[in-house]
């Protein structure tokens, strides 16, 4: 049996940081798949109860250490300082990577996840006007990613760091789910996902977890 498990599923931006980072770092993990938008498991008492109050995933459960943690940039710190792995090299590293992972998780992928669930998987289409305005965060926030890698190959220097897993979170997913190629309207962002891309373990978020293509059940 996996020395992980991750709940998680195909779509989730959030998800992939956690099932990257245990690709990246070679962990033995499975995924259990969270049937988010059929059939709401993540709503129930059962989940809210066992699994993670806040209804949300991923989660992560670390079985030889009985733990159980939710929370993304929680998870990322976890296996980094386990494993020692995408660690920052010290304390001055490890604040510029917290101020770039809330940076991500409110202006980036905070903007970005919410604009793809209202154009692809939302029972109705979003408003034109909340998606002309998470656009505009967007863009700006972009921008502001794209300069920083402009100078640097990744987001605190030479080397990746959790900051650079969890700011990939929904930037590989495809470009029509967006109607707009990130990669492609910012170089920089482009030339840093190659250099990701490039790292031993990565995989695709789509290949990573289960629940694609959208509505499918994975296999038992």
């Amino acid at each position: 049996m996996a020395d992980y498990q991750l709940y998680c599923f195909a779509q989730s931006g959030n998800a992939y940081r956690a099932a990257l980072m245990l690709n990246l770092i070679d962990a033995d993990w499975e995924p259990l798949w969270v049937d988010f938008f059929a059939a709401g498991v993540q709503r129930t008492p059962a989940f809210r109860g066992d699994v993670n109050e806040m209804g949300e995933a991923p989660v992560l459960v670390d079985k030889a250490r009985h733990k159980k943690l939710s929370q993304s940039g929680v998870i990322l710190t976890y296996l980094s300082d386990l494993t020692g792995e995408y660690q920052p090299a010290d304390d001055d590293e490890k604040l510029e990577a917290l101020r770039w992972i809330i940076f991500d998780n409110q202006k980036i992928n905070g903007f970005l996840g919410p604009y793809r669930f209202l154009k692809n998987f939302a029972p109705t289409p979003g408003d034109p006007a909340v998606m002309a305005f998470l656009k505009g965060r967007i863009d700006a926030s972009l921008a502001i990613v794209d300069k920083r890698l402009a100078a640097a190959p990744f987001l605190i220097g030479d080397r990746p760091t959790i900051a650079d897993v969890s700011m990939t979170a929904y930037f590989y997913y495809p470009a029509e789910e967006f109607g707009f190629d990130i990669a492609k309207d910012y170089p920089s962002i482009g030339a840093w996902l190659e250099r990701m891309r490039a790292l031993p373990g990565w995989s695709h978020p789509y290949d990573l977890m289960p629940g694609y293509p959208f509505g499918s059940k994975p296999s038992a």
